[in-house]
């Protein structure tokens, strides 16, 4: 793994523009723009050590769906913060029917710097975002800057192939709605939807776009409807589960899914059981059952133990996105413990890898149960934020 400095294309903001990702730059607080898709530098990994990447990405995936299954066994939900029985019943039946509620995507957050395993961060199951740029201008910006070389980026015809495997599973003769919120102010969650959206046109499947905020839910039938009125049957939501299962119309969402798949229930991508892996509990559990397993970092959620005195430690959320909430603290501070009302989890402080005053964050793609990608992100801070870029890389 190498960070190398080269020349960004001359018309590289409309170039990119016109390959989905619609928010190139980013403003920061200071009112200036500067570029989140920055191509002034590029990462190179060599073939064996992508291929290595990919063992350790599905391994830690398999490790997490064990550690799913636990939970539900053991009845682990309050560990999640999920502290309303009817909820953890109904995670805990469509984690049963997983087969019938497949996962689609989810990206992994990994330290590693090329000299040393990679150790995961966290997981970004439900809600994940950067997949535009990490499957569609990187692949293009290698094949106009390096023709001949590879990427480890197969996230387009896995999308696909995941749609038309998926298909069989939808209602017959209804629409796959896709719907983000309409407050997404930087377009991320737009550009996400409308991309996968794109993914499943592709696989033949008959798609309508709506905001969350645009569905509506019909008294009388007991389903919940989008602006012509139709039946929503089944709808990819960019939308947390802990939101949607808590929000105005939580009430319904919950007893659509308590129809087990009958008359007026809606069928949710993703299911609700991928909160069990999206939650940050879910760092503490792997721990404990994989413990000293060299692609984990220690973690807990009763308090910082041991690392206070010896490595330190990261203070994180049990549910956020793009580091909101996340504290570091050196070895040797007194130890800092949220109270009840703000769970947490509490990880080995792992400085991120520093190329060159760039700290580096891996992004590694999951489609269904397979390695399918890598999105690199670089911040000039210790936590990776909103306002992180991003880097594309080759296999030379």
């Amino acid at each position: 793994m190498r960070r190398h400095t080269i020349d960004p294309r001359p018309d590289w903001q409309q170039t990119v523009e016109a390959q989905g990702l619609i928010y190139p730059l980013t403003r920061f607080p200071d009112d200036s723009l500067r570029p989140y898709w920055d191509e002034s530098a590029y990462y190179e990994f060599s073939l064996p050590e992508v291929e290595a990447l990919e063992d350790v990405v599905e391994e830690l995936h398999g490790m997490c769906l064990a550690a799913a299954a636990h939970i539900v066994e053991q009845g682990r939900f309050a560990d999640l913060g999920i502290d309303d029985p009817r909820l953890a019943r109904l995670v805990a039946e469509s984690w049963r029917r997983r087969e019938e509620l497949p996962s689609l995507y989810g990206r992994f957050d990994l330290h590693y710097d090329g000299s040393g395993p990679a150790r995961m961060l966290e997981y970004n199951a439900d809600t994940p975002t950067s997949l535009v740029e990490a499957a569609s201008p990187q692949w293009f910006w290698m094949e106009e800057r390096f023709p001949g070389a590879d990427q480890w980026n197969s996230l387009h015809e896995r999308l696909v192939a995941a749609w038309k495997r998926q298909a069989p599973l939808l209602p017959p003769g209804a629409p796959l709605h896709f719907a983000h919120s309409s407050g997404d102010e930087l377009g991320e969650d737009l550009m996400t939807v409308a991309y996968l959206e794109e993914t499943a046109q592709q696989a033949g499947l008959e798609t309508v776009a709506i905001s969350m905020e645009d569905i509506g839910w019909d008294r009388l039938s007991g389903r919940f409807v989008d602006q012509r009125l139709r039946f929503m049957r089944a709808c990819f939501k960019l939308y947390p589960w802990e939101w949607l299962a808590t929000d105005g119309f939580g009430p319904q969402v919950l007893d659509t899914l308590d129809n087990g798949g009958g008359t007026g229930s809606t069928l949710w991508i993703e299911p609700a059981w991928k909160m069990l892996l999206s939650n940050k509990a879910l760092l503490a559990v792997l721990w404990e059952l994989y413990p000293g397993h060299p692609n984990l970092l220690p973690a807990y959620l009763d308090g910082p133990r041991e690392l206070a005195r010896t490595r330190g430690y990261a203070t994180k959320p049990l549910l956020g996105r793009e580091g909101a909430g996340v504290t570091l603290h050196e070895p040797g501070a007194e130890p800092v413990l949220r109270g009840p009302d703000d769970p947490c989890c509490y990880q080995e402080l792992a400085p991120l890898p520093d190329f060159d005053g760039n700290r580096v964050v891996l992004g590694a793609w999951v489609v269904e149960d397979e390695a399918a990608g890598l999105g690199i992100r670089e911040s000039s801070g210790p936590v990776t934020d909103e306002y992180a870029r991003f880097l594309p890389h080759v296999i030379l």
